[in-house]
């Protein structure tokens, strides 16, 4: 597995169902009350963090999903920290419900705003970037995604295409992602890492491949 300079592969995986994930995740932060629990999905671009999002939404009734990619339109693609901050994060630990329009919607002609109702269990915020030092309070636990790197290359020119606007937009967020996470090492601070891609034999529907955080 191909990985980032200094990102070691993660030891010890081991086959848990989507239920017992979330419990984990749960016993990370036993001392929420009042508010939801707020859990960062972290990996690189292509790594499937939408997908898993997703996949937790539907085994916890009442929770509900924010994509990094909402507040980082148009704005910037990594240097959203402070917005996801004062506008989503903030809110939620004053269990208040969300509904923040960015002002690049406006400015962009962007209908909608991103919302959060009151009284979700759980918040799964994901995104590129989530797992970093500036958030870490805001957090209450965090899952890294990890996979090959020219792996998830080429899941991003399946996903987007590869007409030359779309390769050069990849080789940009790149550009900027790769030593955004050398710098910040999410996979080191992450509650838990969730293969990406497995060879372990499992369910991919209702089961994840995990392993314990690594330093």
């Amino acid at each position: 597995m191909r990985l980032h300079q200094g990102e070691p592969e993660a030891v010890g995986r081991q086959v848990v169902s989507l239920l017992d994930a979330v419990r984990r995740l749960r016993d990370a932060a036993p001392d929420v009350i009042g508010r939801p629990r707020v859990i960062a999905i972290d990996g690189r671009g292509g790594a499937g963090k939408t997908t898993l999002a997703e996949r937790l939404r539907e085994v916890v009734p009442g929770s509900a999903i924010v994509h990094t990619d909402d507040i980082a339109w148009n704005h910037a693609y990594f240097d959203w920290g402070t917005l996801l901050l004062e506008n989503i994060l903030r809110p939620l630990h004053r269990g208040e419900a969300v509904d923040f329009r960015p002002e690049a919607w406006t400015t962009h002609g962007r209908p909608g705003s991103i919302t959060v109702p009151a009284g979700a269990d759980y918040v799964w915020v994901e995104g590129t970037g989530i797992i970093r030092r500036e958030l870490a309070p805001w957090l209450d636990a965090s899952v890294w995604i990890q996979g090959d790197l020219d792996e998830q290359e080429r899941l991003l020119v399946a996903r987007d295409g590869d007409s030359p606007e779309q390769l050069a937009h990849v080789a940009s967020w790149l550009q900027e992602e790769l030593p955004f996470l050398l710098r910040e090492q999410p996979w080191a601070r992450a509650t838990m890492i969730v293969a990406g891609y497995s060879l372990i034999d499992h369910d991919p529907e209702t089961e994840l491949v995990v392993a314990p955080p690594t330093a």
